[in-house]
């Protein structure tokens, strides 16, 4: 009897479901588009009952591909997901969410940041690796549910991630039972203790968060429930199926692309683009205050990583085409734009854009998106590649980072959907003279959480030798030194520009909004 493992992947754009067998094959799969809402300036909203609602479909979907190919549901074994780290909503005493989903994308506790970081503690750094707050962090997004939601003090219960908010209702969980995985706990970015996995009392009472309403905290491949009758008849899969504890997307892309080793370097082209690199622990010259980096906890065990972040990296992509190209029914036009793109001289002719739609980062917090240097001669398609620059400029001020802290950048592996556009890929080996590599699966963290589904029942006992015999390079890209010799100089007028000459016109700007 074949045996089958259904993953998930919560992300911001989407919510993709595959059904694997125990080869790590993928039999059946399903995608399915996100809804973002923009109620003010900064904010943006979600709703974390459609995340249950599309997973519950994209299982449906794959169940009746795995019948309609005279295969068997019930041979899922278990079921595991993943989801964004730096996102939550609050739930009342039934499980049921009652704020709306706040993520990374939103900056509406900006003023609670500066607020956090006026106090200059150093527990932060010291227990989470992390020395300041950061207005993207859950931490401070239950601080603003507890002051600003109606009714949330009296009749809230827990916090809870959005991939964990999906698993515990597949098993008919309540409030009592929500878990959080211990990496994605880690991106809560406060309020925890990163290398003891738990919650924090002296943090949280410093943050005004009754540790009463934070979820248990479980181990990725920890059984949390079985899928219940209802949820059996709604998705096609059989009732009792093992339910696992789930992890973070970011976590689950990093060892799905053979970072579990120190000094190991990834580009996590997502939504949200991050650049990370594993680490064996906190590493004083990287855990200072005005980095920029945040730090966290792996989902196996003794593993973490920094990651710095673009925000609105891959979501500036996605607004391009969509927005400004008007092709938001069709996902291939990114195809389009990197042919059209792909005869483009580095420096885009001197167009610039500043990928910035969603507010700015910690030494340019007035920034917004914009693109400069236009001419007649500049259309869709340099557009499009000043798009591209923008995240990599970006990508290098983090890399100097880490390079400052004696780590190997030389090699960087790239996953998920950026990881599709070789132009990018070209682009980021040449800004940041790094030998970079992409996989044969671009989206790898739901085959990874099939492994750890695997895993979770018994049917693996190596995760790590699972894990990399299941990387596949699917193309190589070599810097050229001349290239990035020009990038360079391009790089060092760029942040003279950006954090010096248009700091006032950005304050202006604001005032207009």
């Amino acid at each position: 009897m074949p045996n089958y493992y259904l993953g998930f992947d919560a992300g911001t754009q989407s919510v993709k479901v595959a059904v694997h067998d125990d080869q790590m094959r993928c039999i059946a799969s399903s995608s399915h588009p996100t809804t973002l809402t923009y109620p003010h300036p900064g904010w943006v909203d979600m709703d974390v009952d459609e995340y249950l609602a599309l997973t519950i479909q994209g299982m449906a979907d794959c169940s009746a591909q795995i019948r309609a190919a005279g295969l068997d549901p019930a041979n899922v074994r278990a079921i595991m997901g993943d989801g964004i780290i730096c996102g939550i909503a609050g739930v009342d005493a039934q499980g049921r969410a009652i704020t709306p989903y706040v993520n990374y994308l939103d900056s509406r506790t900006a003023e609670d940041e500066a607020l956090i970081n006026s106090w200059n503690l150093d527990i932060w750094g010291r227990e989470t690796g992390n020395p300041a707050a950061k207005c993207m962090f859950p931490a401070l997004f239950a601080r603003w549910f507890m002051e600003h939601v109606p009714g949330f003090r009296e009749r809230g219960a827990k916090f809870v991630h959005n991939a964990p908010y999906v698993l515990a209702h597949l098993a008919g969980l309540s409030a009592d039972d929500m878990f959080v995985d211990w990496g994605a706990m880690s991106g809560w970015g406060l309020g925890y203790n990163v290398q003891e996995k738990r919650w924090s009392p002296e943090q949280l009472r410093l943050l005004g968060l009754p540790e009463r309403m934070m979820p248990r905290i479980v181990r990725p491949w920890d059984i949390v429930g079985a899928l219940t009758p209802e949820m059996a008849e709604l998705t096609g899969f059989a009732a009792g199926t093992p339910i696992c504890g789930g992890a973070g997307d970011t976590m689950q892309s990093m060892i799905g692309s053979g970072v579990m080793q120190p000094g190991s370097a990834v580009d996590v082209a997502g939504t949200c683009s991050m650049f990370c690199v594993s680490t064996s622990g906190i590493v004083p010259e990287l855990s200072q205050p005005g980095n920029g980096l945040i730090f966290n906890s792996g989902t196996l065990p003794n593993t973490y990583f920094y990651w710095g972040y673009i925000r609105t990296g891959g979501l500036a992509l996605r607004w391009f085409k969509d927005n400004v190209c008007d092709q938001a029914e069709d996902s291939g036009y990114f195809d389009e734009l990197n042919r059209r793109a792909a005869g483009i001289a580095p420096g885009s002719d001197g167009v610039l854009f500043l990928p910035y739609l969603t507010g700015g980062t910690d030494d340019i917090q007035d920034a917004t998106g914009c693109f400069l240097n236009l001419t007649m001669d500049s259309d869709q398609a340099l557009l499009w590649h000043a798009v591209l620059e923008a995240i990599g400029y970006d990508y290098m001020e983090i890399a100097k980072l880490y390079a400052s802290a004696g780590v190997d950048m030389s090699r960087l592996t790239i996953t998920e959907g950026g990881s599709r556009s070789d132009i990018w890929n070209q682009m980021k080996a040449d800004m940041l003279d790094a030998r970079a590599v992409t996989l044969a699966e671009a989206g790898s963290a739901v085959r990874t959480d099939c492994l750890f589904a695997a895993y979770a029942t018994g049917a693996l006992s190596d995760i790590r030798g699972a894990l990399e015999a299941n990387l596949h390079v699917k193309n190589r890209f070599e810097p050229h030194a001349d290239v990035h010799d020009f990038y360079e100089t391009q790089y060092a007028l760029r942040e003279k520009l950006v954090k010096h000459d248009l700091a006032e016109a950005f304050r202006t700007l604001k005032s207009l909004a």
